[in-house]
């Protein structure tokens, strides 16, 4: 990896701005903050890397330090996992929201949603409604249900419309609101 000049830039700042003094140590020091989406491409990662999408911004837990923007390319370099399933997730996020606010008929598909993105929409409080008395759990169930069924010709009209209610009345909502001020 240390190999380009992108490589060599996003080692000495996330060394510079971590605790530890090696690349093995001081990636494990870092968390995701946030995500804000570019449409313009204006931005270059801190590595040197130009006309970034997607945003980020990692937090060192240790001493506090931010890192922005950062890109999920540069985030995939930390080689953890979870900072890379974390990318994953707020990505699917902003396309989910850009299907819905497009008006683009949305299913309970792998094109727009994955266990992950349920598991997050359900952690974050996204099916914690009124109609449900802000208890998410069982639509959150329902959903991952409906959504790891084999065959989808199997799926009811009634639990179609379910599923239906479901993203209009909290997936939606939720998006617009977390995502509108993070879209430029």
């Amino acid at each position: 990896m240390r190999n380009s000049s992108y490589a060599r830039n996003l080692i000495a700042r996330v060394i510079d701005n971590s605790i530890s003094d090696n690349w093995e140590d001081a990636v494990q020091e870092w968390d995701i903050l946030d995500c804000v989406e570019d449409h313009s491409r204006s931005e270059s990662c801190i590595c040197g890397k130009e006309n970034l999408y997607y945003l980020f911004t990692i937090k060192n837990r240790y001493n506090g330090n931010t890192l922005f923007p950062i890109g999920s390319s540069c985030i995939e370099k930390f080689g953890r996992t979870d900072l890379s399933e974390q990318a994953g997730i707020q990505e699917g996020m902003f396309r989910l929201y850009h299907a819905i606010e497009n008006g683009t008929y949305i299913s309970l598909s792998p094109d727009f949603f994955s266990r992950k993105i349920l598991r997050h929409l359900y952690e974050v409080g996204a099916f914690d409604t009124n109609y449900n008395h802000y208890n998410g759990m069982q639509d959150y169930e329902f959903m991952l249900k409906m959504f790891n069924k084999r065959n989808k010709a199997d799926i009811t009209v009634a639990q179609h419309k379910k599923i239906r209610a479901i993203i209009v009345a909290s997936v939606r909502p939720y998006l617009s609101r977390t995502l509108s001020n993070k879209v430029f």
